[in-house]
C-alpha cells in the first residue's frame, strides 16, 4: 500500500489512537504567561506514521510530552480542548490510570537515550522491570522476551547488551535499546520525540528504517516529532506543520511536500539541499520565532512572511483544501494561484 493510499484509508477508517482537539495550554512565568499550545488539533490513526514538524518553540515537543502527561504537574494550565488515547481522557486521568497507559497502550522514545536510560543499572535489568510490570511474566520469560526484542532490533549479541550499562554502548545502540523497550509491551501508539538528533546520518537512517519496519509489523501507530523536513518526507504518511504552538498546515505528506499551501511550510522546504542548485546557498526563513509570552495579533508568521498583507492582521482560520485527505492550511493565501513566483527571501 502506498503512503497516499494508506493515509487516505486511515482518514476514512477506524477510530484514531490519539486525538487532540483544540488544545491550548499555558505555562505561568514571572509577570507573564507562555502560550505554549494555541488550539492544536491533530489525530493519529491505527498503523499510521504521522510527523509533527516545526522550529524550536513551535510546540511540537510540548504536544508529545503532554500526550502522555509527562510535563511536570502544576507547571501548566489547560485553557481549552481535549486529549485522548484510545478514547481515554488523558487530561483528567489519575496517576494510577496513567501508569497503565504508559508503556502498555502508548510508549515514548526520547531524543537522547542516555537521559532516559538509568546509567547505574544494566540494560537487562531495566528491560525486565518494564516487561514484568506491564505483562506479569516470570523473570525467565521476561528475560527471553527481552533478548528476542533486542535481536529484533538487529543487535548481533543481545546477551552482551543485556549485561552492559548504557554508557558502554554507542548512541545508535542505545537508541535501538530504547526502541526495543518501547515495543516491549506491544503499544498501539509510539511517540518518538526527535529520536535521531544525536546520531550521525547513516545511523539515523538505520534507526528510522528499523522503527518503521517494526511499527508496520506490529500495526503500531507512530507520532514522529522532528525539525527535519527530509525525515518527514521519507518516513511519514501524514504531516502536521506547527508554528508558535499552532498547526498551520496538515495533510498527506507527499501532497504537502509537492504543493505547500502555507508560507511557513514553503520556507521550511526551501532549506532542503535538493531545493537549490549545486554551489548555491541554502535558503533560510528570515527573522525569529516570536515571543510566546507576547504573540502578535493575527497571523503570527506575518513578520517573517514574504507574502504578508494587511489582512494578515486578522488570524486566518484553517482552510479546508481537501476534506477527504484532511488537507488544511491556516493562511489567507491557501490557493496556489495566490503565491507569486518569488522565493522566500534569505
Amino acid at each position: 500500500m502506498t503512503m497516499h493510499a494508506q493515509a487516505s484509508n486511515s482518514v476514512l477508517g477506524t477510530s484514531p489512537v490519539l486525538t487532540i482537539d483544540n488544545l491550548s495550554i499555558e505555562f505561568p512565568a514571572y509577570k507573564s504567561t507562555v502560550k505554549a499550545l494555541n488550539g492544536v488539533s491533530l489525530h493519529v490513526n491505527p498503523g499510521e506514521i504521522v510527523g509533527v514538524i516545526g522550529e524550536s518553540g513551535s510546540g511540537k515537543s510540548v504536544t508529545a510530552m503532554l500526550s502522555l502527561r509527562l510535563l511536570p504537574e502544576r507547571a501548566y494550565q489547560v485553557k481549552s480542548g481535549s486529549l485522548s488515547i484510545l478514547g481515554r481522557d488523558m487530561l483528567s486521568a489519575r496517576e494510577k490510570d496513567l501508569l497503565k497507559v504508559r508503556g502498555r497502550d502508548a510508549a515514548m522514545i526520547f531524543q537522547e537515550p542516555m537521559t532516559a536510560l538509568n546509567p547505574t543499572r544494566r540494560i537487562g535489568r531495566q528491560m525486565l522491570d518494564v516487561i514484568i510490570h506491564h505483562q506479569q511474566l516470570s523473570k525467565t520469560d521476561a528475560r527471553a522476551k527481552a533478548v528476542a526484542l533486542l535481536r529484533d532490533m538487529h543487535i548481533a549479541d543481545p546477551e552482551q547488551v543485556m549485561n552492559s550499562y548504557p554508557f558502554e554502548l554507542s548512541g545508535g545502540m542505545r537508541q535501538r535499546v530504547m526502541i526495543a523497550l518501547a515495543f516491549s509491551c506491544d503499544p498501539q501508539l509510539l511517540i518518538a520525540d526527535e529520536p535521531t538528533t544525536a546520531l550521525d546520518v547513516t545511523v539515523q537512517r538505520q534507526v528510522l528504517l528499523l522503527l518503521r519496519e517494526k511499527a508496520r509489523e506490529r500495526g503500531t501507530a507512530i507520532l514522529l516529532i522532528t525539525h527535519d523536513m527530509a525525515l518527514v518526507s521519507q518516513f511519514c504518511d501524514r504531516v502536521y506543520v506547527m508554528y508558535t504552538g499552532a498547526v498551520v498546515e496538515q495533510g498527506v505528506t507527499s501532497q504537502v511536500m509537492a504543493d505547500p499551501r502555507h508560507p511557513y511550510t514553503r520556507g521550511l522546504l526551501s532549506g532542503l539541499p535538493e531545493q537549490v542548485e549545486p554551489g548555491q546557498d541554502l535558503m533560510t526563513i528570515p527573522g525569529q520565532v516570536p515571543n510566546l509570552s507576547a504573540l502578535p495579533e493575527g497571523c503570527t508568521f506575518r513578520d517573517r512572511c514574504a507574502y504578508a498583507m494587511p489582512k494578515c492582521l486578522q488570524r486566518p482560520p484553517m482552510q479546508v483544501i481537501d476534506a477527504v485527505a484532511d488537507r488544511k492550511s491556516a493562511c489567507w493565501l491557501s490557493e496556489p494561484s495566490h503565491f507569486s513566483a518569488q522565493e522566500m527571501p534569505s
